[in-house]
């Protein structure tokens, strides 16, 4: 992540510039961070676990999103690779405050921001049941939920987990499908 500019803005200047923008940005504590693009691995394994939860979840009242939709945490915005949101949509929606569930896919770059400043950050979210965080270097998921005190749950190939905020039952070798290591 790249600070994109160093003058502080607010979110209104914000979202209109995310609108306008032909690449993503963060903002955090006023500041906007460019996103860098992903690789093919992340991408692979963000699309997985969102076919995952999108078959789970049909016809249900839940919708997962892929990493164009924002999280909004008082002031601060952010992308997450997935999430899943159950609060009714609206045209004019370009963010979320409610999601019950957030993936993000780690890479050598993001991987110690993503499991210290990030889980801090969508701990504060009252809606947040689960965060699962993926390894694209290895087969190694982490899973941390709410009800239990955010407490680190890891999981490997030939390992299957059970996201307890949609209740979908999902092996790790799905989570790497595709993907030769």
């Amino acid at each position: 992540m790249t600070i994109a500019n160093k003058h502080r803005i607010d979110e209104q200047e914000y979202i209109k510039g995310e609108l306008n923008s032909t690449i993503k940005h963060e903002l955090i504590e006023g500041e906007v961070f460019a996103m860098v693009g992903a690789s093919a691995v992340h991408n692979v394994i963000s699309g997985n676990i969102f076919t995952a939860l999108s078959n789970h979840l049909k016809g249900k009242p839940c919708r997962p999103f892929m990493n164009d939709m924002k999280v909004r945490i008082a002031e601060n915005f952010y992308y997450p690779d997935v999430l899943v949101d159950c609060s009714k949509l609206s045209p004019n929606m370009y963010f979320l405050e409610t999601p019950i569930l957030i993936v993000e896919v780690l890479s050598a770059s993001t991987k110690s921001y993503d499991k210290t400043f990030k889980l801090q950050q969508y701990q504060l979210i009252p809606t947040l049941q689960e965060y699962l965080m993926v390894d694209q270097d290895r087969q190694w998921v982490e899973l941390r939920s709410r009800l239990d005190d955010w407490q680190p749950q890891y999981y490997e190939m030939g390992d299957e987990l059970i996201v307890q905020a949609v209740g979908l039952k999902l092996a790790v070798a799905d989570v790497y499908d595709g993907i030769d290591f």
